[in-house]
């Protein structure tokens, strides 16, 4: 009996505190009651349609990260392979070229879609300290004239070729003939170094504002090193600069080298080759320096390099 009773109690209790609950849960609120938070408040901003991917390499025990924006009809054309920019330097030309990308093309195609591909820095570095490295071909002479380790640009290409490249053809439908690549400032340094090592990795290259100072112009030699050898050089290349990115006191952030007598010297010397499969295009933006003319220098190699088919 007294297990009989003891059971009876126990029940009792849980039917009187589900009751309970049902009751709470059916009562309006008490009107001082503070409102439900939205599960945004204070949450950091996402860029929508976008993807990020961890892609190590192996070699130098480095993870690298890359940003992924599919175009709009992706999903809607799966026999489609679209061409591919790459971008250096992800961090923050990823979205500025995402926006750009679409903005021009509110109004009816102007840009051809295409997969775009942010190319961001060694994760758990200071973004600084890994371009340095991994964008720059020789190191520094003397190593104590920099602040920062350089010289890895020759591993790094070959992180892109062996990992990177693979990866993103392996995973998305883009097509391996029509790869763009677009570095600005370091990164247009790295584009011309691939470009004067294994010019078909990419079939078109935009140079912005690139560093062709760094090293005491080694580019320059790398140029010579490749016609040397080589009769054709098989790529599209698209250049430009800002108009204040030369040395002077009355230029804003003006630089401590001539980049643009730089890069003028650059295209004449390619020009002098006659390279028959060489397409080449620059441009000097008026009122732009080194910090200003990235936004407008993207559009500008969008519309050259990307243009909407008819």
């Amino acid at each position: 009996m007294r297990s009989l009773g003891l059971a009876l109690i126990l029940a009792t209790a849980a039917l009187v505190s589900a009751c309970t609950e049902q009751a709470d849960a059916q009562a309006p609120p008490a009107a001082h009651a503070a409102p439900e938070a939205s599960s945004a408040d204070g949450q950091p901003y996402v860029l929508q349609g976008t993807q990020v991917w961890t892609v190590p390499d192996p070699v130098s025990g480095r993870d690298y990260e890359v940003f992924v924006s599919l175009p709009a009809s992706y999903e809607k054309e799966p026999q489609r392979r679209y061409p591919t920019l790459y971008v250096t330097d992800a961090d923050y030309s990823f979205p500025i070229l995402r926006q750009i990308a679409r903005r021009v093309n509110l109004d009816g195609p102007v840009i051809e879609e295409f997969i775009l591909v942010g190319l961001s820095y060694a994760k758990g570095e200071d973004g600084a300290a890994s371009r340095s490295r991994d964008y720059t071909p020789v190191p520094c002479d003397p190593p104590s004239s920099c602040a920062r380790a350089h010289g890895g640009g020759d591993a790094y290409q070959g992180y892109l070729k062996a990992e990177v490249l693979p990866f993103i053809e392996g995973r998305f439908r883009a097509d391996p003939g029509a790869r763009v690549l677009l570095g600005h400032s370091y990164g247009g340094l790295l584009g011309a170094q691939i470009l004067f090592s294994d010019p078909q990795m990419f079939q078109t290259y935009v140079l912005g504002s690139p560093s062709f100072w760094f090293g005491q112009r080694r580019i320059m030699t790398m140029e010579a090193d490749y016609a040397q050898s080589h009769t054709d050089l098989p790529a599209e290349v698209f250049m430009y600069i800002g108009a204040f990115e030369t040395p002077g006191p009355t230029r804003r952030h003006a630089s401590r080298f001539d980049m643009v007598g730089d890069l003028r010297a650059m295209e004449q010397v390619l020009k002098s080759r006659r390279y028959p499969s060489l397409s080449l295009a620059t441009t000097v933006l008026d009122d732009e320096d080194h910090l200003t003319v990235a936004p407008a220098g993207f559009t500008r190699a969008l519309l050259a390099v990307l243009p909407a088919k008819s």
